[in-house]
Formats: C-alpha cells, sequence, structure tokens
C-alpha cells in the first residue's frame, strides 16, 4: 500500500469543517499549480473553500458580489447542496491529478464534519480505485472540547455561513449562544446565524426554538422583526409543503412588517420593510395570488430605491423575484427585462440563468435558453440542475445521445437525483435499450417506491418482455398513484390491445387523449378501432394523428 500523504486525522476539532480535504488539497495544490495552472483555476471556488491556507496561492476566478459587502449586506445563504458541490469538483481535481495507485488513511471517521464524511463519500464513488484507494476507520487521537471563547467562535460561524457549511454553523453557534452575552450584539449575530443554518438543515423546531430565544432575550425592534422574518419563514418554507403552515407564516410577517414600519433609521426601514414585504409576497404567491405577490415585491423594489447602491445583493433578489411572478402571469417581454437586471448585478450568481433559461426554453428560444444553462455550468462548482436542464432542452431538440450523456452527468453527481432516472429511463426504454432502462428504473423505484412516472416505463419493459400480468399491475399502480398521467392510461392501453382486450384499449387511450392529446395516441387508437370495425373513427384518428404530429 502506497500512502499518497500521512494519515489524516478527520475529526472536525480542532479545523472544522473539511478537515480532511484541506490536507488533501495543501498536499496536492502546489505540486499540481507547476504544471498546470489552469487546472487549479478550473477549481478555485472549491479549493479556496475548503482550504483557506491556500488562498494565497490559488487566487480568485469566479468571484460573486457579495464577497466585498459589510455584514449586514450579505443576505444569501448558500442552499445545503452547495457542499454536494464543492465535494464533487474537489473529488475531480483529486481524480485528475493523483497518480495512480495511491491510498488515503482517514482516522477518527465517525468524528469528522458531515462536509468531509460527504467528500469522502462522494471520492469513493467517483474516483476508481486503482487510481485512489480510500481507507476510513474510527479510531484516532482524541481532542478536548472547543474552549474557544465567543469572539474567537464568531470568524468560524461566520466563514462556516458565507461558505454553506451549515452544521458547522449549527454546532458552533449553539457554542457561541452559550458563551456570549444574552441580548448582547454578538448573542443575536450567533442567534441569527444558528437558527438560519437549522432552518436551512429542515431542523425546523430547533430552529423556531432559537428564534423564541431572541424574542425572550432582546427588546431591541430590528431584533423582534428579524425574529418574525424568521418564524414566518420557517413556516412558509417548509420542505413538506404538507406541513407549511401559511395562515400562522402570515401573522409573523404581518408583525415583522408592522414592526419594520416604525424602525426610525430610513434606510434600515427601506431595507428592512422591503425584505419583509417579499417575505409576505412568497405567501401571497403559495396562497394562490400572484398579483398580490407581485405588487407587494414591487413596493419592495421602490423602497430599495432607497437604499442607492447600498443592498445590491437584495435588489438582485428582488428583481428576480419580479422576474418569476411576471413569468407566472404570462408577462415573459417584461420577466426577461428583470432576469437580465438580475444577472446584470452580479453575473457570477449562477441561479438566475437557470431560471432564465427555463423561461426562454419555454418560449422556444432554444440556443438562448443554452447559453444561459451553460453560464450557470461555468459560474461554479458542477451543477447537477443545469445539466438537468440541459439534457430537457436536448430532448426537446431531438438530441437524445446529448440528453443522454448530460442525465448521466446529473446522476453521476448526484446519484440521489430522481427525475435524472425518470427521464433516463423513458429515453433508453424508447430507444430499446432496456437492459440500461431496467437499471434505471430499478435505481430510481429504489430512490421513490411507486413512482408513478418509473412505474409507466417498468409497465412498458414489461410489455416488451411479454410479461403482461407483470406489466398490468405496473400500469395499474401508476394510474391509482397518478390518475392524471396520460403516459399511464396510453401504456396501459397498448398492453390491453397486445393481450386482446380491444374495447379496453379504445377506453384507456380514450383517456389518454383526453388528458393529453398526442399524435402516437391517435395513431393507436386508430389501430384499435381498425380491429373492432369502426373504420370512419379509425380514419378520423388517423387524421388528427397527422395533423398534430
Amino acid at each position: 500500500m502506497r500512502l499518497l500523504m500521512p494519515v489524516v486525522d478527520g475529526h472536525r476539532r480542532p479545523h472544522g469543517p473539511y478537515t480532511v480535504a484541506s490536507a488533501l488539497l495543501h498536499r496536492l495544490v502546489p505540486g499540481v499549480l507547476e504544471r498546470s495552472a489552469e487546472l487549479v483555476a478550473a477549481h478555485d471556488i472549491e479549493i479556496r473553500a475548503a482550504a483557506p491556507g491556500l488562498r494565497d496561492l490559488v487566487p480568485a476566478r469566479r468571484v460573486t458580489i457579495d464577497v466585498d459587502l459589510p455584514d449586514d449586506e450579505r443576505i444569501l445563504v448558500p442552499a445545503p447542496r452547495r457542499t454536494l458541490r464543492l465535494a464533487n469538483g474537489i473529488a475531480e481535481f483529486v481524480r485528475d491529478v493523483v497518480p495512480p495507485g495511491e491510498t488515503l488513511v482517514v482516522c477518527n471517521g465517525a468524528e469528522a464534519d458531515p462536509t468531509d464524511a460527504e467528500l469522502l463519500d462522494v471520492m469513493t464513488r467517483r474516483i476508481p480505485p486503482d487510481v485512489l484507494r480510500i481507507v476510513v476507520y474510527s479510531d484516532g487521537p482524541e481532542h478536548p472540547e472547543d474552549s474557544r471563547a465567543a469572539e474567537e467562535l464568531w470568524d468560524a460561524v461566520d466563514r462556516c455561513l458565507r461558505e454553506g457549511f451549515l452544521h458547522a454553523v449549527a454546532e458552533l453557534g449553539r457554542l457561541g449562544l452559550a458563551r456570549a452575552d444574552p441580548g448582547g450584539e454578538l448573542w443575536w449575530r450567533f442567534a441569527q446565524r444558528t437558527a438560519t443554518a437549522l432552518g436551512g438543515l429542515g431542523r425546523t423546531e430547533q430552529a423556531r426554538e432559537v428564534w423564541r430565544s431572541v424574542r425572550t432575550a432582546s427588546q431591541d425592534p430590528a431584533v423582534h422583526a428579524a425574529g418574525a422574518y424568521g418564524m414566518a419563514m420557517l413556516d412558509a418554507r417548509h420542505s413538506d409543503p404538507a406541513r407549511r403552515d401559511l395562515v400562522r407564516a402570515r401573522e409573523w410577517i404581518n408583525e415583522a412588517i408592522a414592526i419594520s414600519t416604525l424602525l426610525p433609521d430610513p434606510l434600515e426601514r427601506a431595507f428592512k420593510l422591503g425584505f419583509d414585504r417579499n417575505g409576505l409576497a412568497l405567501i401571497e404567491l403559495r396562497e394562490g395570488r400572484p398579483e398580490a405577490a407581485l405588487a407587494l415585491v414591487e413596493s419592495a423594489i421602490e423602497l430599495a430605491r432607497e437604499l442607492e447602491e447600498r443592498h445590491p445583493v437584495h435588489r438582485m433578489v428582488l428583481r428576480a423575484n419580479r422576474a418569476r411572478l411576471l413569468a407566472v402571469l404570462g408577462r415573459t417581454k417584461e420577466a426577461l427585462d428583470d432576469y437580465a437586471a438580475a444577472i446584470g448585478i452580479d453575473p457570477a450568481f449562477p441561479d438566475f440563468y437557470l431560471d432564465r433559461g427555463n423561461l426562454l426554453a419555454k418560449l422556444g428560444y432554444h440556443d438562448e435558453a443554452l447559453a444561459d444553462y451553460e453560464s450557470a455550468m461555468r459560474a461554479g462548482p458542477p451543477l447537477p440542475e443545469a445539466h438537468y436542464n440541459r439534457a430537457e432542452l436536448r430532448i426537446a431538440r431531438d438530441d437524445l445521445d446529448g440528453a443522454l450523456a448530460d442525465l448521466g452527468r446529473v446522476i453521476d453527481l448526484d446519484p440521489a437525483f430522481l427525475d435524472a432516472y425518470i427521464n433516463r429511463a423513458g429515453l433508453l426504454a424508447g430507444l430499446e435499450r432496456d437492459d440500461e432502462a431496467w437499471t434505471d428504473v430499478s435505481a430510481g423505484l429504489a430512490l421513490a417506491p411507486g413512482n408513478p412516472h418509473l412505474l409507466v416505463v417498468l409497465g412498458q419493459l414489461e410489455t416488451a418482455a411479454g410479461r403482461h400480468r407483470e406489466a398490468r399491475r405496473a400500469l395499474d399502480r401508476a394510474i391509482e398513484a397518478a390518475p392524471g398521467l396520460a403516459a399511464a392510461w396510453g401504456n396501459r392501453g397498448v398492453l390491453r390491445f397486445e393481450a386482446g382486450d380491444v374495447e379496453g384499449a379504445v377506453e384507456d387511450l380514450s383517456q389518454a387523449i383526453g388528458l393529453e392529446p398526442q399524435p402516437d395516441l391517435y395513431a393507436n387508437r386508430a389501430v384499435a378501432l381498425r380491429a373492432l370495425g369502426r373504420e370512419g373513427e379509425a380514419d378520423a384518428d388517423d387524421e388528427r394523428a397527422s395533423r398534430t404530429g
């Protein structure tokens, strides 16, 4: 066994997130810089995030606008999935530069920060073992409890929130809360970061407890307004739609707005009130009132004019939110203008390229949509969603090989990306690559048992294999789960025809046509009608098939 480097202690204390990644990158990057500075530059974001000690060696090439903003203007928190993007970027860098036959050994694996645990999983999955063998074990030296004072902890918490290391923020933030003076400025900053991280991780009740402690400890109006906003968003943004409480969210956001309206400083009032109205717009949208949501966002944009050059991220978010609402209301030209304005404020922020690309694709501007998806890909570490969206665009353009390549990339980056399995399985089945389609259906159903789209593909595959009973069972389950899914009815119609139930085939194909009139459905029903001797109806369906094709 040839060790790439001495055994790495993966314990999250004392170095925090990406302890393993930092040690590994410190071992590799200096040597790679001598051979290929371009390769290092291509991974500047990942390297600088995971190994801040290398920042002097690795200049920032892709920088978002919030890097140099003051604390109160940095309002965006990276999504939890950002660490998966970083892990994939680091894994690709390591795979490209490590000499074959090396072994990486990590001790204290059970005490590693989730960022390192995720990275080790990604590297194990994506780097062939004959290139880099990874050995992780739990034993290792013990480390004392974190004894840093609140002021020292603050720097770590602030950096971790900026980078999206939410588990570390939640852990270190609690330590900071315990060591800062309750109700003081530093305590409040810990509380705000900790609650935000807990909410982002889906630990809603824990986040709610932190916001409650804010209300108990502080009499500052701005703090109470922020706490009320935080409570509202826990209810409005819950990851499980069934657990969203929009009534309670409205109660909290109304309290936030009422307090913000009374703030004495005009700039703080304009920012906070606009921020809160933007939150209320989300609630209005989720209650089915996009016009009311749009009016709120536009009022927030008007308030932001008072801020002049301050709070550019806030202004960017408002323009993008207005673009989304305008798109919902069918005002696509105005939506595209707002997306352009948002992207103009920060061209290095990838999300709005994706949103604009989706709108452009829907409007049939495929070349422009493709450019936006590829801009999103270039803006940062590997982004599965951009490849997924490009795959859908390629399907629409009948570039099936390109679509399959993109879907494969999505699954490589994120094996839990269910929709990628659904789309790739469907494409493979349509190309009669049934063995590969079976693999994707099996993987997808392991993630989401009973998914109706996968059950439809399963029904297709079982039908093609002549296993009519199994095919019928799969398609019946798909229809039961999603009675509005035309593909389920259409495929069951084909199956019933093959099984000799021609009347049943016509019934199912008619149901499918009622949901989604497609040429192939008309053509298939024409065949069934002709088998029943209903020539006139069959001719009419053939005509419809040619007219809609």
